[in-house]
């Protein structure tokens, strides 16, 4: 036994101190309980599967052709056999299917499927106003319109380009077959 100054005794504990510590609490056993399933789990748990996804065939580039808003709905995600998904933005139809998670039937921004999405991404609202009129976008500001040049070049660089969205009374241009057999072999080299 140890004597401090103060005249008290204490019992200085052995190495078998800790141990009976650890023993004879029920706290203490618990959390060694505890420890010892984390470091089983961490060790013999169920490893993740590795597995490779399958991935899913890519349908080949839509048709190169501007659009009405009335044939742009048509290409919701179910309102065609193939399940396509398009949406313009700024003037420009974009086939975006292969981000159908995310534009088709349940996505978070299944609003803009088969739409005219511009007034959306310019004030940060999956609701689409004036779904069924041309929307000229003349009272948005300078930065909605900033805004929207930003998601039309993110767009462009991510989608196909179908086409231009045609306002009321326009003429669709004729684009021709070699144009879209050209742009068919540029999005190959850029794959």
């Amino acid at each position: 036994m140890a004597q401090n100054d103060g005249g008290n005794s204490e019992e200085v504990p052995a190495s078998g101190g800790v141990i009976s510590d650890i023993v004879n609490s029920p706290v203490n056993l618990g959390l060694l309980a505890i420890c010892f399933y984390l470091l089983y789990k961490i060790f013999f748990g169920k490893k993740p599967d590795v597995s490779p996804v399958p991935e899913v065939p890519q349908m080949p580039p839509l048709k190169k052709h501007d659009m009405t808003l009335t044939e742009l709905k048509k290409y919701d995600g179910v309102s065609n056999e193939e399940g396509r998904v398009c949406v313009a933005v700024n003037g420009k139809v974009f086939d975006v299917t292969k981000g159908k998670r995310f534009y088709g039937p349940g996505g978070p921004y299944a609003s803009f499927a088969g739409r005219d999405a511009t007034r959306g991404l310019a004030t940060f609202s999956v609701e689409v106003a004036n779904g069924d009129d041309y929307d000229d976008l003349s009272d948005l500001n300078s930065m909605q319109m900033d805004s929207v040049r930003e998601w039309e070049i993110q767009f462009q660089e991510k989608y196909h380009y179908v086409g231009r969205l045609l306002r009321p009374g326009e003429e669709p241009t004729d684009y021709s077959d070699e144009e879209d057999t050209r742009e068919g072999m540029m999005n190959l080299w850029t794959c």
